[in-house]
């Protein structure tokens, strides 16, 4: 091993440790990476970041946006709409659940998916009167399981398709992941739908999301205090009270003479003898009232269903990866005075926070208990980055579909499937498409792109190609083809899948499909064997995120509506890993012989 091998070694393994440690977002980690290779003298500074010219970029940016445009064009809600009766029996709800995950996802991004039928999934957890826990792990293995079935249904098939092309001058084409992916993914729905989801925990905290009474307990910190006429409060904004609670008190009502206002703008002007109804817990409710010269009423005798009206309303939504609202406290962000949205309460992994709510730093799949204006509150929860759960609040309603959006997408794949343009040219020509039909406006164009996985992949591309550069692959693959004669090559395949498997639960699948793949076609090479198995055995190892909430975005975003804990997701997800082995090893031979 020389030196170069040994730093680039060194530098991977320290990328592994911060991907599972999970500290430092995973874009960051990737930049990480490339500059230390970069200013090692691995990577050539050149070609620092010719990664983000790469075509599976190129790529993956464009199904986003297409994704975005093709969920919010309600093609799929009247779908949705018939999961409603199947309430009856279990397996048959889990079923259509994770069937219609399945088929969304292999033609849109995978978290584009999920949050079309995310709500649909709770409340038809509240009809059957089930607890969550049940429906929304088998919801996200769905949209990881159908993602294998096409080139566009998961990023990791973007990037094996682009491997091959730079080994063999031909990517694999848009339904060559179907044969293998298609067997994989029915399997996995008919075992998640009959059987994996009995291994679920049935913890009534998940259905805490429908009932906020239960989970967030804001009863317990809501009190009334008045403005006494020395107050010197009295003539100025109602932001500048609540900035004394520095974003630990939450006005949700204010109630003078006979009106009674709910979430009342930050900007109304406060008068002697308002009443004020806070929520907020003891410590920052204390300061507000010695400060502001308040008379303190007592708790009030409030419920959360008076905290709504036809105006303002109460909704539950949960923290994607990559909001802004991620790593931040709500002080910091200024919930009220910025957007408009009072928050009441924060849970976590199914259970509520109770420290003081503006000191806490919030992290992806955390639940939010909003209270905001009913027409604003959608608009604020997108600005956000947060995904609205089910609430009584929220209804799907019966929209009109847009059907620009689906058409232009489908001729965009028609062009690449026949052969006339190149995915990435026939993607990002359909992205603009839609500007100029007015479909998506250019700031959503931008705001669909998922930055993070984009800068992820642009940085580690160029690390990924060193290792073939340095000779790094021939000393991994060493050991490997050492067994060769000793094992048969399928025990090889089954070995490669399964390391990838591991990889991808600790790290993006992404970026394991970028390390991962160089490996495989070093594993063929050495083998004298066609690199096509070994490849495929990489794409369905890389979106085989199973056994931790960190390994893909579904998974993390379920964990807070669904009250798992990091640990419940090896329940279902080991012995389905075991049986994705065991069905796709056998497929990839057929389909793909050596």
């Amino acid at each position: 091993m020389t030196l170069t091998q040994a730093l680039l070694f060194g530098i991977l393994g320290a990328t592994l440790v911060l991907f599972a440690w999970g500290r430092v977002r995973y874009d960051i980690v990737a930049v990480l990476a490339l500059l230390a290779t970069v200013l090692s003298g691995i990577v050539p500074a050149g070609l620092a970041f010719s990664g983000f010219g790469h075509p599976a970029v190129i790529t993956v940016a464009a199904i986003l946006v297409l994704s975005r445009a093709v969920r919010d064009s309600g093609i799929v809600e009247p779908a949705a709409r018939y999961l409603r009766p199947l309430a009856d029996r279990p397996h048959t709800q889990v079923l259509a659940i994770t069937g219609l995950a399945a088929v969304c996802s292999a033609f849109m991004n995978n978290v584009g998916a999920l949050a079309i039928i995310l709500p649909i999934a709770l409340q038809s957890a509240d009809a059957a009167k089930r607890p969550p826990s049940q429906l929304l792990m088998p919801l996200s293995f769905g949209t990881l399981l159908g993602g294998l079935a096409t080139l566009i249904g998961t990023p990791p098939n973007i990037i094996i398709a682009s491997a091959r092309m730079a080994e063999t001058g031909q990517a694999f084409a848009m339904f060559d992941f179907a044969p293998v992916g298609i067997g994989v993914a029915v399997v996995g729905v008919l075992f998640v739908s009959f059987i994996g989801w009995r291994f679920l925990p049935t913890r009534d905290a998940g259905q805490a999301v429908e009932d906020a009474r239960s989970l967030f307990h804001i009863e317990d910190y809501i009190t009334e205090v008045r403005l006494q006429e020395e107050s010197p409060f009295v003539g100025r904004r109602l932001i500048d009270l609540e900035a004394l609670g520095e974003g630990d008190v939450a006005v949700v009502a204010l109630v003078r003479r006979k009106d009674r206002m709910l979430a009342p703008s930050g900007y109304l002007r406060l008068q002697a003898g308002d009443v004020l109804i806070l929520e907020a817990d003891p410590a920052a409710l204390q300061k507000v009232v010695d400060e502001g010269k308040l008379d303190s009423l007592g708790a009030a005798k409030m419920s959360v269903e008076s905290l709504r009206s036809e105006r303002v309303m109460l909704a539950e939504a949960v923290i994607t990866p990559g909001s802004r609202l991620e790593g931040r406290t709500a002080q910091a962000m200024r919930l009220h005075t910025r957007f408009g949205l009072n928050l009441l309460g924060i849970a976590r992994q199914g259970a509520p926070i109770t420290e003081r709510l503006g000191r806490v730093r919030l992290t992806a799949g955390d639940v939010l208990l909003l209270q905001g204006e009913r027409d604003s509150m959608p608009e604020s929860l997108a600005a956000l980055g947060c995904l609205t759960l089910a609430g009584r609040d929220i209804s799907l309603g019966r929209r009109k579909i847009r059907w620009a959006a689906p058409i232009i997408f489908a001729v965009a794949i028609a062009l690449v499937v026949g052969g006339a343009l190149p995915p990435q040219i026939a993607f990002v020509a359909a992205a603009i498409g839609l500007v100029l039909a007015r479909e998506i406006n250019p700031r959503d164009l931008y705001d669909s792109i998922e930055w993070p996985i984009i800068v992820l992949l642009g940085a580690l591309i160029p690390v990924g190609v060193a290792l073939e550069t340095t000779g790094a692959t021939e000393v991994i693959t060493a050991p490997i083809l050492a067994l060769q004669g000793q094992v048969p090559i399928w025990m090889l395949l089954a070995l490669l899948m399964i390391v990838t498997m591991l990889l991808s639960d600790i790290m993006n699948n992404a970026a394991t499909a970028v390390i991962m793949a160089p490996l495989s076609i070093g594993i063929a090479k050495g083998l004298g064997v066609s690199v096509d198995p070994f490849l495929m055995a990489v794409a369905v190892g890389a979106s085989s995120t199973y056994l931790t909430p960190i390994g893909h975005q579904s998974n993390l975003l379920v964990m807070g509506p669904g009250g798992y804990r990091f640990g419940d997701y090896w329940r279902m997800g080991l012995p389905l890993d075991i049986l994705i082995v065991l069905v796709a090893v056998p497929l990839i031979l057929v389909v793909w012989p050596l």
